[in-house]
């Protein structure tokens, strides 16, 4: 076989080769927008009578820290998610990324929810977790927070400031385990 006959032989399979994988990428976009909630189309108007459909957001992501334990702590966010058969399942619901910092007396729980004000959030705690949501016209986020160690839910204390709510829970206090018994 001579050098031209391999080359055009290699230049025909290449062809084919990107004809396949740009079929295969338009297949798997029209199956992605088959599953995405109709609420993340959006279609505007612009000022010389055109419109515009835009998609999204989606997004996807994961931060990976040390435990105390010196075990690897991997926590998602986003409103996608991958499943068994790695294909991601939208949701109009972002979850935010979410830091959670014991302390000595207390544990911080920092969470990062750009786009909406203080007053579209809600904040529920219990001793064991932390329930944070938050609604506003554009973004949703929804997490349920474990906690580390038991915390007082009554002395939550939170704030919101450049997209960036910030929660402090006393820890419980420890009560002994038993009762201690007098010797007569």
């Amino acid at each position: 076989m001579s050098f031209w006959d391999d080359w055009f032989r290699r230049r025909r399979w290449g062809l084919s080769f990107f004809e396949e994988m740009s079929r295969m990428m338009e297949e798997a976009f029209r199956d992605l927008f088959e599953v995405l909630p109709k609420e993340l189309y959006r279609e505007y108007k612009l000022p010389d009578g055109s419109t515009v459909r835009t998609l999204g957001p989606i997004v996807y992501g994961y931060t990976m820290t040390i435990g105390p334990d010196g075990k690897p702590v991997i926590r998602e966010f986003g409103n996608v998610k991958p499943s068994r058969l790695g294909l991601m399942k939208p949701s109009e619901e972002r979850e935010p990324l979410v830091d959670v910092i014991p302390g000595d007396r207390v544990v911080h729980v920092v969470a990062e929810m750009p786009g909406v004000s203080k007053e579209d959030i809600k904040l529920e705690a219990t001793e064991d977790e932390l329930v944070i949501s938050a609604e506003s016209e554009r973004r949703k986020y929804h997490k349920v927070v474990s906690l580390p160690v038991k915390v007082d839910p009554k002395s939550a204390k939170a704030s919101y400031k450049n997209g960036v709510l910030e929660v402090t829970l006393n820890k419980a206090e420890e009560k002994p385990k038993g009762e201690r018994i007098k010797i007569e």
